[in-house]
């Protein structure tokens, strides 16, 4: 008879990507088709929980106390299956994950949610995987996720164009936390979860944007230039690339009527840009939602803050710096 696992706690920081990967690799395993560049942030938190119990009849999911929609359910069952199999084990898991920022809102929840469940799972499973293997299995959840089980600067390659599903693909840190003295201004502009997914809008720009082929022969390009601007310490060189990948992200996946900005998104930027014509060392950039997120030279930050802060629109703005990777907290 296998006995009962003990269930465990992890904690993991969105991270928000520098280098952006935006469309996935046409094959089965969640593979992403450019090379991105993040940085993982302290200041926002995902907390999850798994156990493993014999007396379950079905998994139960829960994130901020309710039950996952039934597209999540299934990214999440990829990854408890793939740690079953590993392990040798049938049990069905408890699962309970929160967020102390805005969920599905284009603030990075599934890559700190998946590298939470990633890492709290192959430990309840008594598991002894190296960051890289749980990187790996991170990914399948969510690309991004697979670059917040490490802190600092992290790399995640492309996938290949082919090849069997369990081919490994782990992120890479790939400078510490110190390598630019920077903060990032996290200005939420809404508690909205967003209408189309992350997912769900990669494939639709690949399938219509006029400008995907183009993206994908920049984004590679961009990436590269950065890797080198950060090895230098070049904050005002890594911030243009920063901008510049946001935007030509943006711009394919507008051409293909998926449209995550908002005004107050657009007013953002503008204001970035007129704080840096005055002075200050500071660069905008956003995912899949109409945040904003700010990369600001340490000694800069007040005056930035109190610039966004004044833009009609944006709610509140988190102050974050460069963190730490995933962790687990305790054993329950």
């Amino acid at each position: 008879m296998t006995a009962v696992l003990e269930g465990c706690v992890a904690v993991a920081h969105p991270n928000i990507a520098l280098a952006k990967y935006w469309g996935k690799r046409a094959r089965s395993g969640n593979y992403p088709a450019v090379p991105s560049l993040s940085v993982t942030l302290d200041g926002m938190m995902t907390r999850t929980s798994v156990a493993f119990d014999p007396a379950l009849v079905a998994d139960e999911i829960t994130l901020g106390g309710s039950p996952v929609r039934a597209d999540d359910r299934e990214r999440v069952l990829i990854v408890l299956d793939r740690v079953r199999r590993a392990a040798g084990i049938s049990h069905h898991a408890h699962v309970e994950s929160t967020n102390d920022f805005p969920t599905a809102s284009g603030l990075a929840s599934s890559a700190s949610g998946y590298a939470a469940l990633a890492l709290a799972a192959t430990r309840a499973a008594k598991l002894d995987w190296t960051e890289e293997r749980v990187s790996d299995l991170a990914r399948r959840g969510s690309a991004s996720a697979a670059r917040s089980i490490f802190g600092g600067f992290v790399e995640l390659s492309a996938g290949s164009e082919s090849g069997n599903e369990d081919e490994m693909l782990a992120a890479r840190a790939v400078a510490p936390r110190e390598a630019l003295d920077v903060r990032v201004l996290v200005c939420v502009v809404t508690e909205e979860k967003k209408a189309m997914s992350s997912r769900e809008a990669m494939a639709w720009t690949a399938e219509r944007s006029p400008y995907h082929a183009a993206w994908l022969a920049e984004a590679p390009r961009i990436f590269d230039t950065m890797k080198v601007a950060l090895a230098a310490g070049d904050v005002a060189r890594v911030g243009e690339l920063v901008e510049r990948s946001a935007l030509a992200m943006h711009a394919s996946a507008i051409a293909a009527g998926v449209i995550f900005v908002r005004g107050v998104t657009l007013d953002l930027f503008a204001r970035v840009r007129a704080l840096r014509e005055g002075g200050a060392v500071a660069y905008a950039t956003a995912d899949a939602g109409p945040h904003v997120k700010v990369l600001v030279a340490t000694r800069d930050v007040p005056s930035v803050r109190a610039a966004l802060e004044a833009v009609s629109g944006v709610l509140r703005i988190i102050e974050a710096r460069p963190g730490s990777g995933a962790r687990i907290v305790s054993d329950v």
